[in-house]
């Protein structure tokens, strides 16, 4: 089987208004984001979130500055993953804008294009500590050496700002983690981290709780910026499925017509060939006839069948030199803005974060990523506004699960981790929700757009604030977040649960595959385990708000989805996003009353199924869910505790014990979890 044309089901498919407001300046030469950064200039810890290609760098600079001349810092020094991220934080004439300061960094002060090792560059850190200068620029490397040699106490009274800091960790074995805390804990220096990731880490957190707290943060969302770009409109995501080798299907996905990343899988991955060059080579031929490489640049020209000459840029070639040169060429300043530059590049580990190729149309990416961080940096890639660039798509060529294959399981499992991934970059590329409890005295938010009719005190209302890009819905049964930390978490940390409840193995398993799955053993079961785990600090009415809202976030984003992909292309047209919109209204409309029982009935993984049914084979899908059916336990202890529990609430509301005999799935399902540990106990009294 092969990918056709007929295959290309985009998972996501999300369409913006291009107002153009996030590209324009305030009379400080500042645009939205950067504003909102800089309101914050005062806090000694500011953690900002927001999208690539927001302008975090200059962000920073705004915030320094001020730091420097106005808070009684002595210097600041900015710490990059790699050497290549340094150039973000170059000479900027700021004062040209309007602002009060321009940026400057002494070239030998920016320790990333200092020749040298890691270990030789700390000297110059030490060095600078002694100055008079004000900023020096180096790796995460370098810093974490330099703190070794010199200790916390060396920067006191300095900034430090961290940029994609999301590479830092609470795992004891993360440096860089391990010197965070001991700045927090000695409480001198100002800390800045920047990330345009929004999940901290997947597995280990980036910070503790208690330390985290300290952070003040900025968010702005993808929604936000993309939404006030002044041409892109549309961004789809999708995956897709391949027999065979993928160097023989991939031209079934890549268009040579748009300009494209390519990531070629990793050499230990599945769908490596394990011969990357023949791989390139591969792809080469397969995009017309090879004419020699450019002398200045390094880029392979090929000629297409129509006759166009296409510009390649190889960063997988073995030879150094052969790469630098192609990967200087890619950086030349000069060409910025010459859409024409080159046509496609193909990486393995290169070209991810920080890099910026602001006429990328296409980022196609073969194999499954193990980090969601990874991946939302390489979509990141792809979502940059440039002249005359519409739509952008990140696609995920996956190898089917082939039944002769010894590693069918791990086949299975990189499949269900891609839909985790595009489920989680729905909800990130969504409009931000606010959910309310239904309450006759609520009454319309100004700015808000109430739909046909306006805002009615006798039904649930669905606002929507278009420059914000933000929801206000009104829900039956809602139960409102008490404490500060659920109130954070519903407002600004929803993502972060939706990421932990999805990439859940056992979760996502039965939600796509468990025909007789009751939904509420997942919105109800599921999620209230994972909100138990991730935030035991809670009471038990928190949780289950946080519970609630994360729930009610999902949902409603499959919902819209729903709608959305069932409606025209030409929504897209209207000028704003209003097939996201109107399909959350739609839903909320035809339900008559949102409430929050009738939102845990949905199995947040059914219009992932029918996407993943449209893509796949059916023989494939079979097979996948053979695997997991082989695997399917009926009950742990675990999950009876937590049915029994809602048994009990369910006595409470109603008088009387769910019945085991009932129609309804999930009274039945809670009758059994109280049976299941009614034979528990009578078994372990037996002995």
């Amino acid at each position: 089987m092969t990918i056709s044309a007929t295959k290309a089901v985009p998972s996501v498919s999300v369409s913006y208004a291009r107002n153009g407001s996030s590209t324009k300046a305030n009379a400080l030469g500042m645009r939205p984001m950067q504003e909102r950064a800089y309101e914050k200039r005062g806090e000694q810890y500011l953690l900002i979130k927001s999208p690539p290609a927001s302008g975090k760098s200059r962000a920073l600079m705004f915030i320094a500055l001020d730091k420097l001349h106005n808070q009684g810092i002595k210097q600041a020094i900015i710490v990059v993953p790699e050497k290549s991220i340094g150039s973000s934080f170059h000479d900027e004439p700021l004062t040209k804008y309007g602002f009060w300061a321009d940026w400057t960094v002494a070239p030998k002060w920016n320790l990333c294009n200092a020749p040298g090792t890691d270990g030789g560059k700390v000297n110059s850190v030490g060095a600078f500590l002694e100055s008079d200068d004000r900023v020096l620029v180096c790796t995460h490397a370098t810093f974490r050496f330099a703190v070794d040699r010199f200790g916390v106490e060396a920067f006191d009274d300095r900034l430090i700002a961290i940029d994609e800091f999301h590479h830092v960790s609470a795992n004891p074995d993360n440096k860089l983690g391990g010197h965070l805390g001991g700045f927090m804990a000695r409480d001198r220096a100002h800390i800045v981290a920047m990330t345009g990731s929004y999940f901290r880490g997947d597995a280990d957190a980036v910070l503790s709780p208690g330390d985290e707290a300290k952070f003040d943060s900025v968010t702005y969302t993808y929604y936000e910026q993309l939404n006030g770009y002044d041409y892109l409109k549309q961004l789809d995501i999708g995956y897709f499925f391949y027999a065979g080798s993928y160097s023989d299907d991939i031209l079934n996905v890549l268009d040579a017509s748009e300009k494209t990343i390519i990531h070629i899988p990793s050499v230990n991955s599945r769908e490596s060939t394990k011969d990357k060059i023949r791989e390139v080579e591969h792809i080469i031929e397969a995009l017309g006839e090879w004419q020699g490489s450019d002398p200045t640049t390094g880029f392979q020209l090929v000629k297409t069948k129509e006759g166009r000459t296409l510009r390649i840029a190889d960063l997988v070639d073995d030879d150094q030199a052969k790469r630098d040169r192609v990967s200087a060429a890619l950086k030349d300043q000069s060409q910025k803005n010459n859409r024409d530059h080159v046509d496609i590049i193909i990486a393995l580990g290169m070209a991810k974060e920080g890099f910026d190729w602001i006429w990328c149309e296409h980022a196609l990416t073969v194999g499954y990523r193990s980090s969601l961080t990874e991946i939302v940096q390489i979509i990141g890639r792809a979502t940059r506004d440039a002249p005359g660039k519409t739509r952008a798509r990140f696609t995920n060529l996956i190898a089917e699960p082939d039944a002769s294959e010894e590693a069918v399981s791990e086949a299975v499992n990189d499949t269900l981790k891609a839909i985790a991934a595009s489920l989680l970059m729905e909800q990130v590329l969504a409009p931000r929700f606010e959910f309310k409890p239904k309450n006759p005295n609520n009454e319309a938010t100004p700015g808000f757009d109430y739909g046909e009719g306006g805002f009615d005190p006798n039904k649930c209302n669905v606002g929507f604030n278009e420059e914000s890009g933000k929801f206000q819905i009104e829900i039956k049964g809602l139960v409102t977040p008490k404490s500060e930390e659920a109130q954070r978490i519903c407002t600004q940390d929803l993502n972060e649960v939706v990421a932990a409840f999805v990439q859940d193995k056992t979760t996502i398993e039965r939600g796509l595959f468990d025909a007789e799955l009751v939904p509420e053993e997942l919105t109800q079961v599921r999620m209230g385990k994972i909100i138990k785990e991730k935030y035991p600090e809670l009471d038990d009415e928190d949780q289950e708000a946080v519970r609630q809202h994360a729930v009610a976030a999902l949902n409603l984003t499959q919902k819209a989805k729903e709608v959305a992909l069932g409606g025209s292309d030409g929504d897209a047209e209207k000028g704003v996003n209003t097939a996201f919109v109107d399909g959350v209204r739609k839903f909320a409309m035809d339900v008559r009353d949102l409430d929050i029982d009738l939102i845990d009935r949905i199995n947040p993984f059914g219009e992932a199924y029918a996407i993943l049914a449209k893509t796949m084979s059916e023989e494939s899908l079979k097979q996948v869910a053979a695997v997991i059916g082989a695997k399917r336990v009926n009950l742990t202890i675990e999950e009876a505790r937590e049915l029994a529990k809602r048994a009990l609430k369910f006595k409470q509301e109603r008088g009387r014990l769910p019945s085991i005999t009932s129609p309804d799935a999930w009274e039945k399902r809670m009758a059994e979890g109280v049976a299941f540990l009614a034979r528990m106990k009578a078994e372990a009294a037996r002995g």
